[in-house]
């Protein structure tokens, strides 16, 4: 009980300040304070506001797990703060954090980050789908398979890349591109939205994967347009040969990817498992950019709301977002209410730092606390209501 009730005092004081500085923002507090130079949106963007949850389901139907490849805590703070204080970070109440070390490194790789979170296991920092003495584990994504749920990945990098691929694939080595592509055509996922075309169709062994998943009933789609234009049950939308671009010149992608993924998902009566990567938050910190990863940050929020829209209506859906590593050890230097975010990197590579959780719906309240990266496998496994 008293472990319980620092892990909430810690839950309590992580929200208390994002609402504190949010509330500061639109009470003009920083008002007459001289503009900070620093970067800020090309566009602020609304945001509903999402009832809080009430209802008293055991277990949740359906799971939506977003992903800030690289995101920690002052990440989202940035996000905040470039949205001029107003966020769907802020809608949630259930918050705690994620340990990140993985089997061999006290900091981990997207890969090894993407295992524990999957699977439940702390593997090697480059190894996808497997432990650390190599053997094959089972995915949260393959669980939901054999339980009759529908099951889905989007990614703003190429779909074979480490977060996306350890949902999926068992390999040794996250570089293994096109072998992560063939593990695709061993699981029946209805729906998978993102780059790596080429991992498919212009392969080293010459195998054609494009005409066998369209064997299995999958329409392709090699264009954001064909694949929203969709309506029937399994899409593979790979639609950048190898990776999407960077925000300012890719545009919505996300977003939509994410609204159709849904859409496709929820025909199944017996629910859904559902991966969303906003992938080049990562990437923005690696090169230390703050105007794209504030960018990045307001995308993949966005993307968090049209999860957080659908759960409100649902009543039914437990929303999870994390990260799987922070990146660039990057910190808010000074800021305005104008939403303007002068920030700085200590690293160009990944850090051994916590990251947050936030969680709403069925089950949202065993999120709090602190603990270790394969928690979140069984958190979702429970929340579910599957055997262990």
């Amino acid at each position: 009980m008293k472990i319980f009730r620092i892990q909430l005092m810690i839950a309590v004081l992580f929200l208390g300040a994002f609402s504190i500085q949010a509330q500061d923002f639109k009470d003009g507090k920083y008002a007459k304070e001289k503009a900070v130079e620093g970067y800020s949106l090309d566009h602020s963007y609304d945001v509903k506001k999402i009832s809080e949850y009430k209802g008293k389901q055991t277990h949740a139907k359906n799971i939506i797990l977003l992903i800030g490849d690289g995101m920690g805590s002052s990440h989202v703070f940035a996000g905040i703060t470039a949205n001029k204080g107003n966020t769907y970070f802020q809608q949630f109440l259930n918050i705690g954090y994620s340990k990140t070390q993985s089997a061999n490194k006290y900091t981990t790789d997207s890969a090894a980050g993407g295992t524990a979170i999957s699977a439940g296991v702390k593997t090697n920092n480059g190894s996808i789908g497997v432990d650390a003495e190599g053997k094959a584990v089972k995915t949260i994504l393959e669980i939901a398979e054999e339980n009759g749920k529908s099951t889905g990945l989007v990614a703003t990098s190429s779909i074979t890349h480490a977060t996306p691929a350890s949902f999926i694939a068992h390999q040794a080595s996250r570089k293994m591109y096109d072998e992560i592509a063939e593990d695709f055509l061993k699981t029946d996922i209805e729906v998978f939205i993102g780059g790596g075309m080429m991992n498919f169709s212009k392969r080293k062994d010459g195998k054609d994967l494009i005409s066998e998943l369209e064997k299995k009933g999958y329409k392709i789609a090699d264009n954001l347009k064909d694949a929203m234009d969709f309506k029937g049950d399994k899409l593979a939308a790979l639609i950048y040969d190898k990776h999407p671009e960077g925000i300012d010149k890719r545009g919505e992608m996300l977003v939509p990817a994410t609204d159709k993924s849904i859409e496709i998902l929820n025909k199944n009566k017996k629910g859904f498992f559902l991966m969303v990567e906003g992938s080049q938050i990562d990437w923005a910190a690696h090169g230390n950019n703050t105007e794209q990863l504030i960018g990045e940050l307001a995308d993949f929020d966005r993307a968090i709301g049209e999860a957080l829209k659908f759960a409100e209506k649902d009543g039914n859906t437990l929303v999870i977002v994390t990260a799987d590593h922070e990146t660039g050890g990057f910190a808010v230097k000074n800021g305005d209410n104008n939403g303007s975010v002068k920030g700085e990197f200590t690293s160009k590579g990944h850090t051994a730092t916590m990251v947050p959780v936030f969680a709403y719906g069925p089950g949202a309240e065993d999120f709090r606390g602190i603990y270790e990266n394969t928690e979140l496998f069984y958190k979702m496994v429970e929340a579910f209501g599957f055997k262990k």
